[in-house]
């Protein structure tokens, strides 16, 4: 049959699965959106601005396991994606970006409204097109399905003329995909594996440190068994947090540079540290000459580029977390590592670093402990970044997979409110929370009109300290409290939020966090809670930057405070 470009486009969506668009209109995608009516079971949802697009197609595809799609325009709109596409590609999240370009006689010629956007794309992108034959157009769009969703997962991009959308031509859909060049593997080599079960077998302070790769490649389950099975500590990273069951007693919560102290300890003390779908990223492994000096390393990665690329490793394994669980698995021998466990218990016990002071003063750990401890097992919970953000992963004891979505390799502030967008669309059924910086919050505020106009029954905690808070405490302790540009001037968020008809409310006083929290969870719509939290509270642990593990300074000593958490408490 023959269709024009858009409707091919359109065609190729459908039968990839795709449930939502996140985009926005402008002249060089007219002729998509002209198409839009004839696909009634794919949704467009209309973003304020595209950087929310590829946000909300990023988070919905952290949540679902499938590839987000969003739309932009030529010129600006393209570009407004960019951060958007940076963000998934840090944090290896597959999109399919479609922009609409300027005519293909244009092209090059600084036409209205052009930008080179695959060029502008080519380092944050697995691949992108610019597609200047209607006949290529089937074939790309299968290909880069295939390319965002396979592998590392990514984002991909492609650019389509506005005179490519409006050609017609016989419509083929491929079945099947081929690139010579592109070959993912998946199944880890075997003698590898062996290799790594010995080590296992061998070792007496043995760590796994889990992170995205487990939660791309679902391997919850397989995870587990080799914990149980080896009676090994398991350590989150950022991305990891949801990969394993916060309730589980061999679950230690987050390391690195705001990590719990014991981690950061017991990573120094091992003898082997086991890294499961995750890249030893800076924040992770601090000073690294300094990391795990007392330990070999298996590194387990779909990525043979991460292989190696910032620790020395003994067991390299390239191939999907979940397959090569699979195979592993059998092959380690059932063990117990009792001094272990209680020599990271003795660092725990003296070194709570996440027990919260019994003051009167609205402390924002607190509040999102409480928000935690309120809403239920099946919550999910978005957050932007910054201080916030560390306290929301740090107190994040959940068991849901994949219920934590945060911005890790990037660490986009304004990732919040969009991000929340996805998740709710992915899980209408859910309870979504967005914990947000109130200056994060800013950046992409003008979303709470898609929430309205969708009626998405978003939860909103701004935790509000009047402070861009993670770099005040930076200027605080490392710049001689030389405090610039990190005051905040605010609107009233209360009022911000019913002018958009959203419900608002604002807490001052501590014993109103939980009724309110209570009370939005109650609230059938969209809530916007302005908690103004004690403006100079410090995040702790922290690392300064530039040094060890090791060096990670504890949150000080307080008089009272909450009992610190048992192994495989919430």
């Amino acid at each position: 049959m023959k269709l024009t470009g858009a409707q091919i486009v359109m065609e190729c969506l459908a039968r990839e699965g795709v449930e939502f668009i996140f985009g926005y209109p402008g002249g060089a995608n007219l002729p998509l959106y002209d198409t839009l009516p004839q696909y009634p079971k794919i949704r467009h949802i209309s973003v304020r601005h595209e950087q929310a697009a590829a946000h909300a197609a990023d988070a919905y595809s952290r949540v679902t396991g499938k590839a987000g799609v969003c739309w932009a325009t030529s010129g600006p709109g393209a570009t407004n994606l960019v951060t958007g596409i940076a963000n998934a590609w840090m944090d290896s999240v597959p999109l399919v970006c479609v922009t609409g370009s300027v005519v293909s006689w244009l092209i090059g010629r600084d036409g209205f409204q052009e930008a080179d956007i695959t060029g502008i794309t080519l380092p944050i992108t697995k691949q992108n097109y610019l597609v200047l034959d209607v006949d290529d157009l089937a074939q790309t769009m299968r290909e880069a399905f295939h390319v965002a969703t396979t592998g590392r997962p990514g984002p991909v991009l492609i650019d389509i003329p506005r005179d490519i959308q409006q050609q017609e031509t016989e419509f083929t859909y491929p079945e099947t995909v081929d690139i010579p060049s592109y070959k993912p593997v998946a199944k880890g080599h075997s003698g590898q594996i062996q290799k790594a079960a010995q080590l296992i077998k061998e070792a007496e302070r043995p760590l796994i440190l889990a992170g995205h790769g487990v939660i791309i490649s679902q391997a919850y389950d397989e995870l587990k068994e080799l914990a149980e099975r080896a009676h090994i500590p398991v350590i989150c990273t950022l991305l990891g947090l949801g990969g394993f069951p916060g309730s589980h007693e061999l679950f230690m919560g987050m390391p690195g540079m705001h990590g719990m102290y014991w981690n950061n300890m017991a990573i120094g003390d091992a003898d082997l540290v086991i890294g499961i779908g995750m890249r030893f990223d800076d924040r992770v492994t601090g000073r690294l000459k300094d990391f795990a000096s007392n330990a070999k390393i298996v590194h387990i990665d779909i990525d043979p580029a991460e292989i190696g690329k910032n620790v020395k490793t003994a067991v390299p394994i390239v191939g999907d977390v979940k397959a090569v669980l699979q195979e592993l698995n059998p092959l380690v021998e059932p063990a117990r590592h009792e001094e272990w466990m209680a020599h990271i218990q003795k660092i725990r016990e003296e070194h709570p670093s996440i027990a919260i002071p019994n003051v009167k003063k609205i402390l924002p750990q607190y509040v999102i402990q409480q928000v935690y401890e309120q809403s239920g097992k099946d919550a999910y919970f978005v957050t932007g970044v910054g201080q916030h953000q560390m306290w929301a992963a740090q107190y994040f004891w959940q068991d849901n997979p994949a219920s934590f979505i945060t911005s890790g390799g990037l660490g986009t502030m304004g990732f919040e409110v969009p991000a929340a967008i996805g998740a709710q669309f992915a899980r209408p059924k859910n309870l979504v929370w967005s914990i947000a910086g109130d200056g994060g919050f800013q950046m992409t505020l003008q979303e709470l009109a898609t929430i309205a106009e969708y009626e998405l029954p978003i939860k909103f905690a701004i935790i509000n300290n009047n402070f861009l808070g993670m770099v005040r405490q930076w200027q605080h302790m490392y710049y001689e409290d030389n405090l610039q540009s990190v005051k905040m001037l605010q609107p009233d968020f209360v009022r911000l939020a019913e002018a958009f008809g959203i419900a608002g409310m604002r807490v001052s006083e501590k014993e109103d966090v939980i009724p309110a929290i209570e009370k939005a969870i109650r609230h059938p719509g969209a809530v916007v809670i302005d908690f103004e939290v004690e403006q100079h509270e410090d995040l702790f642990p922290a690392m300064p930057p530039g040094a060890a593990l090791a060096e990670t300074v504890d949150q000080p000593k307080f008089e009272e405070a909450r009992e610190p958490k048992k192994v495989g408490t919430r």
